[in-house]
């Protein structure tokens, strides 16, 4: 029987970060071939009678073919337990992702061969770069015309700020694209056309200079074999701890539609990529292989089984080990409860498990009782550094086709800002809900899972909010300023005070006339 230790080793717990249409999703499809997980990979734009993608469950996401919930999948590879976390592609839907980046030890990034690093990528690595996170780049797309291979490593390192470290190289590209080549082993691997549904088939030639790898190559063999060597030469060597303290990224090149180069990569992921980590709490460091359990709260999700209404409450597990029937300590609460109906996820499945160790997803039952940001523990109260929200930058005013659903609508509208789809107010003066998303395609899906979920139909008409801030002052003055701004203050789902203003003007005026106040652009709480 393994250990506690060897088990927390054999985790490799990391999200997919990437722009939209890098190709994010198609890569989690051939990743989750490669361990067995599904037999056949979806289309990412599936229509009728065409598979859909497997972590793409919400009825949105199927039609539009995008991303737009974070969805937690756990399968084997090489012998490494890997808990992978496919986030939002949408810009829209960026704190779903930041809050999955808290809760992940690593991340392969995703960047498309003709476009370079984009906008939604730079956002993503400076979270990545907050907490350190080691991140490991898969250049896909290879298959089709792009920018050449030194200046994508270019633009990563000028962009990013990290050392690029090939591992493979490209040999061609586009329609010319031969298969690529392993600097580290001297192999080459040998593209062929993908079947769009199947994983592609790889042989490979030992050796770049060998007889049957210059035949293979043909009349380039000599300038590929002069640009491997000056790869080679000049780029950075490899080294783990650069790519550990998140300074150094390895690349990989390939076709994640074809599957080619994408065993490669997963192979170096779980040789390299680090087990969970320790995580830093106010008080100590809390070591993974400690007995002691602890984790916390990075996402709720409401209806994955629509049918019954359920919530469900993901916890990553910073130490120690899950077994049914243990008791758990909420610390904001200060509740303890007895926990023996814990789940692990593949994208809306989910099945019971008699056991997790740290670096794993639990999914807990949610009853209105557990919050993003909650940290459970077997008795310490520990308190690890907050998950943001992020002022809104789209406001809407909610209309009711039916005033009689008026309830479940305020339900709905609850349920789906705990698990942080947007987020919603409530004025302190008069009867209006009002919504708040950091893109417009967010109201788009509260109105359709409003729809499907909740039985509740509504539209949205714009309001003249230019944006949000939550207020913080003394306790004894609260009174006297809930009176002077009543008109632009409201409540969120979680009780605390907010001002909508409605200029970015009238925001700095009121800032100045009242130097007693706070205004944050971001609500974090201390995890506890």
């Amino acid at each position: 029987m393994e250990t506690l230790a060897e088990e927390v080793a054999s985790r490799r717990t990391f999200a997919i970060i990437s722009h939209p249409d890098a190709g994010k999703t198609t890569l989690t499809e051939k990743l989750l071939l490669l361990g067995g997980a599904i037999q056949l990979a979806g289309q990412v734009k599936g229509r009728r009678l065409r598979h859909h993608t497997h972590s793409d469950w919400m009825r949105l996401e199927r039609e539009r073919g995008i991303s737009i919930t974070t969805s937690v999948m756990q399968f084997p590879y090489g012998g490494c337990l890997l808990n992978l976390l496919d986030t939002p592609g949408h810009e829209d839907f960026s704190e779903d992702t930041y809050r999955t980046l808290s809760a992940v030890d690593s991340a392969l990034m995703v960047i498309d061969a003709a476009k370079g690093v984009e906008e939604r990528t730079l956002k993503l690595m400076e979270v990545a770069r907050r907490r350190n996170t080691p991140v490991m780049t898969f250049i896909n797309k290879m298959d089709r015309e792009g920018l050449p291979p030194l200046a994508l490593l270019d633009e990563i390192e000028k962009k990013l700020g990290l050392l690029t470290v090939p591992f493979t190289w490209p040999i061609g590209q586009g329609r010319d694209l031969l298969g690529v080549y392993h600097l580290r082993e001297d192999q080459i691997s040998i593209y062929r056309a993908p079947d769009h549904e199947h994983a592609g088939v790889e042989d490979r030639i030992e050796g770049l200079t060998s007889d049957p790898g210059q035949v293979f190559l043909g009349p380039s063999a000599t300038r590929l074999v002069e640009e491997c060597e000056l790869v080679r030469g000049t780029l950075p060597a490899w080294n783990p701890e650069d790519y550990e303290e998140g300074l150094a990224t390895p690349v990989f090149f390939g076709s994640a539609l074809g599957g080619f180069g994408v065993r490669e990569l997963l192979d170096a992921f779980c040789t390299f990529a680090p087990s969970p980590r320790p995580q830093w709490s106010t008080t100590r460091t809390v070591r993974p292989e400690e007995a002691s359990l602890s984790g916390f709260v990075f996402k709720i999700q409401a209806n994955l089984d629509p049918q019954h209404h359920d919530r469900m409450a993901f916890v990553r597990l910073c130490s120690g080990r899950y077994q049914p029937g243990m008791r758990w300590f909420q610390v904001r609460t200060g509740r303890s409860f007895k926990v023996a109906d814990a789940r692990t996820f593949f994208a809306n499945a989910r099945s019971q498990t008699n056991a997790a160790v740290a670096g794993d997803i639990l999914g807990l039952p949610n009853h209105g009782t557990i919050q993003i940001g909650d940290v459970f523990t077997e008795g310490e109260r520990l308190s690890f550094a907050g998950v943001p929200n992020f002022a809104p930058e789209w406001f809407r005013r909610v209309i009711l086709d039916d005033p009689l659903r008026s309830k479940t609508l305020a339900r709905g509208l609850q349920e789906l800002a705990e698990e942080g789809a947007a987020q919603f107010f409530r004025p302190l003066i008069g009867q209006e809900w009002i919504v708040g998303a950091i893109g417009p395609l967010q109201f788009e899906v509260v109105a359709a899972r409003l729809a499907d979920e909740y039985a509740v139909r509504c539209r949205f008409e714009p309001l003249p909010i230019a944006t949000a801030r939550w207020v913080e002052t003394e306790p004894d003055l609260l009174a006297e300023l809930q009176v002077r701004l009543a008109a632009y203050l409201a409540h969120d789902h979680l009780g605390d005070l907010v001002y909508l203003a409605p200029s970015r003007v009238h925001l700095e005026l009121t800032e100045e006339r009242h130097p007693e106040v706070r205004f944050h652009p971001t609500r974090e709480r201390v995890l506890a």
